[in-house]
């Protein structure tokens, strides 16, 4: 979507404070990881369909099963594309529960097959195609992660709540974004953006370690539940009447929020590194019970 540009000397300009985000509007900006050349694999559909609408009762059915197995082959690469990038963009990941790529190398194979079939009925010909489509479709997507990361010593009942707290945050950030679009105002857009930032490194942080929950499960409930609605109704009013006041109070009400997350998260590091230094004290006075000496960090 387009967008109007948007700075101190534009015609809409306004204070400096309103312009300009805490964070740069590309700080962390992601990818897509469907590119195109996963795009394009919704294409051979089309002309199977086509080609295959003079070769009888037969062909026809053949050529759209085919068309409709490439088509779902070519949405689940999408999906394990998208899966893949989470999973790489976490230090603390399962490993996705439906391996998508590699159902969806083997469904192109399948469509492929069948596509041959129409034109050289047999098994073998159809076969050679099938097995060099799915090759070439692993050999060019790779394979799904087969492993979770990160997840040694990890309670996965805690895990479980953690994940369940933040698909809830994310729909949150999700509904604020699309209550913004109608504000139509691409500065408070910016300011969202960098509110959302530090919302998500408190999330990361909750989910690298899940005993961080319980001292932010209400920010990442109830205070994300308050600023969706106070965004919704910024976008209601803003939309309407272009309210200056309204603007300013909101641009006010993220700034707060981002200070709020920003220190929670601070908080939740440091009080991980304090009880990291614990066990690393009881372990070091537990081995000079036993006569071990360990340099302190002192002696370097």
């Amino acid at each position: 979507m387009a967008h109007r540009y948007g700075g101190k000397f534009s015609p809409d300009g306004q204070s400096q404070d309103l312009n300009t985000p805490q964070d740069g509007a590309y700080t962390r900006a992601k990818v897509d990881p469907v590119g195109a050349k996963a795009n394009l694999l919704f294409i051979p559909a089309i002309p199977m369909v086509f080609m295959s609408l003079n070769d009888g009762a037969i062909g026809l059915t053949v050529g759209l099963i085919s068309a409709g197995i490439l088509t779902l082959a070519a949405w689940l690469l999408r999906g394990g594309l998208q899966a893949e990038a989470e999973y790489n963009a976490r230090r603390v990941a399962r490993r996705p529960a439906l391996p998508r790529k590699v159902i969806s190398s083997v469904l192109t194979g399948v469509g492929i097959a069948l596509a041959a079939y129409r034109s050289e009925p047999g098994l073998v010909a159809p076969i050679l195609y099938g097995a060099a489509a799915m090759g070439l479709h692993m050999a060019a997507f790779g394979f799904d992660p087969m492993k979770s990361k990160g997840m040694e010593g990890v309670d996965t009942f805690q895990q479980d709540r953690v994940a369940r707290v933040v698909d809830e945050a994310e729909r949150h950030l999700g509904a604020m974004n699309d209550a913004m679009l109608r504000a139509g105002d691409r500065q408070m857009e910016q300011r969202l953006e960098a509110f959302q930032l530090k919302a998500r490194d408190l999330i990361r942080t909750v989910e690298e370690d899940p005993r961080d929950l319980t001292a932010a499960r209400k920010y990442l409930g109830v205070y994300l539940m308050g600023a969706r609605d106070a965004t919704i109704k910024f976008a209601d009013v803003y939309s309407r009447t272009k309210d200056a006041k309204a603007r300013t109070d909101y641009a006010a009400l993220l700034d707060d929020l981002s200070t709020n997350f920003d220190a929670r998260t601070k908080k939740l590091l440091l009080d991980d590194r304090s009880d990291l230094n614990i066990e690393i004290d009881v372990l070091r006075d537990r081995l000079q019970r036993e006569g071990v000496t360990l340099p302190s960090a002192d002696d370097h």
